[in-house]
Formats: C-alpha cells, structure tokens, sequence
C-alpha cells in the first residue's frame, strides 16, 4: 500500500511581487513596509510625508531590500490613479492610510467629520479601486489587505465617525472580496486595537488611561507594530491563498470580552 503524500506547507514568501503601501511614512503602514520588503517583496511606500518616507526607504535600500518612496495625497483621487497608473501593476496592496479625531459625539464638528471620511472612507475606496483595475488587467491576481480596526466592530468612547469610517471599511472588505474573487484578487482586513504608534502616542501617554486600557485587554498590555507585522505577512501571502472577505482582529483579546 503506497502512503499518501505530505501535504506541502503553503509559503509566506513574497519574492518577486511589487506591492502598494499607504500611509507609510510612520506607525502600521512603515512596519508593513519592512515586513513585505523582508518577505522579498518590492515595496513602494506612499504618504504625503515625503522626509519620513525617504528615511524608510533608504533604510530598507540599505539593508538589501526593494523599496522606494512616492509622495501622494491619496485623498486626490485623480492624483491616486494617476500614480498607480504610472507605478503599477501591484501584486499588493496594504490599504493603510488613515488618522482618528476624538470627540465626543454631540461635539463633532462638519470639519472633523468631513477630513475623516475623506481619508478613512473616500481614499481607501479610491486606492483600492485603482490598484484593483491595474490587477484585473495584468491578469495576474493579487491581494488587498486594508488597515481596518477593532473599531470596525465595537465602538469607543468619542470615536462615533472614526468607528463608522471603520464598519465602512470592513463592509468594502466583503464586496470587494466578493466582486474580485473572479479574478484571483483576495480581499482581506486586519483590525488592530490600541497599537503603540504615531497616531496613538497621545493619548497612551496619559499614564491613568494607558492603566486603565491595558487593564481591559486580557494580553494585558498595548500592542506594538511588531505585533501586527506577521498577520500582514500571512495575507498577503499564499499562505492564505483560502482566505478572502475576512477580518482578521489584532486587539490582544478585547472582542473576545
């Protein structure tokens, strides 16, 4: 009786890929760029940060990765496509760019709500569109993983447009994943909790609040960018070749409560 073969381990690697990273200059989208460079993949970081982003990519140049920056305003949606056009086809896209203001509900003002959807809701549909065109015409499939949040499914105290920006962005996630899955284009979310970064440093600085969210979390502790690095990785990779349309928490247990 000859034995069954041994399944083989899908890889992690990203060698050969070209991939999109928004909101690169600082935070998650900077660490997805090394953790894509690292996997071997080619790496254009995006961001309005032009200073930041050199910094990053002459970092991973210097390590022996593919990186370059691109200064882009991804809520200039003809300046989007414009340069995806130019810098494309990408295998990858981690759909990153974003920003929080707190405030309380009764307290929002049509400024706040307004910058808000334009970056959170408005970009990320424009970006991902036009990555998506430039997939489906090179025929070569891909994977979309946008930067989402634990938000996405719970609310927070003074994050009413933030936390709807969000349920927006996990609601793309299944249509796209649904209308792209013809074309071999997988479409995913991860949705971190509190993550020690740029957008976040405010706040967590405030010793009584960090107490207090650290506490709420059963890891018990706030989460780094190293901690969401990997799950990039994973689906972006063939590693999760079956996944699309799903939402992948990274909140150290909060939604588990």
């Amino acid at each position: 009786m000859t034995a069954a073969p041994l399944p083989s381990t899908p890889s992690f690697r990203l060698d050969g890929q070209r991939a999109l990273v928004t909101g690169a200059s600082g935070g998650i989208g900077r660490a997805a760029a090394v953790a894509l460079a690292e996997a071997g993949a080619e790496v254009v970081l995006a961001a309005r940060r032009i200073e930041a982003l050199r910094e990053a990519a002459e970092a991973l140049s210097a390590a022996g990765h593919k990186a370059h920056a691109l200064a882009l305003d991804v809520t200039n949606r003809d300046a989007v496509r414009a340069a995806v056009e130019a810098e494309g086809p990408f295998r990858i896209l981690v759909n990153n760019a974003g920003t929080n203001i707190r405030e309380p509900f009764t307290e929002v003002s049509d400024e706040s709500f307004d910058a808000l959807v334009d970056l959170n809701t408005r970009a990320a549909f424009a970006v991902g569109q036009a990555v998506a065109r430039g997939m489906v015409a090179a025929g070569q499939g891909g994977a979309i993983v946008n930067v989402s949040s634990v938000n996405g499914h719970i609310a927070g105290m003074n994050r009413s447009v933030y936390t709807g920006t969000k349920h927006a962005l996990e609601g793309f996630t299944k249509a796209w994943a649904v209308e792209l899955a013809q074309h071999g284009i997988r479409v995913n979310a991860i949705c971190p909790g509190f993550v020690e970064t740029p957008l976040t440093e405010g706040i967590l600085s405030d010793t009584a609040f960090r107490a207090r969210e650290s506490r709420r979390i059963p890891l018990g502790r706030i989460l780094t960018v190293e901690d969401v690095m990997g799950a990039i990785i994973f689906l972006a990779s063939p590693a999760a070749a079956g996944i699309t349309g799903a939402s992948l928490l990274i909140d150290g247990g909060l939604c588990s409560i």
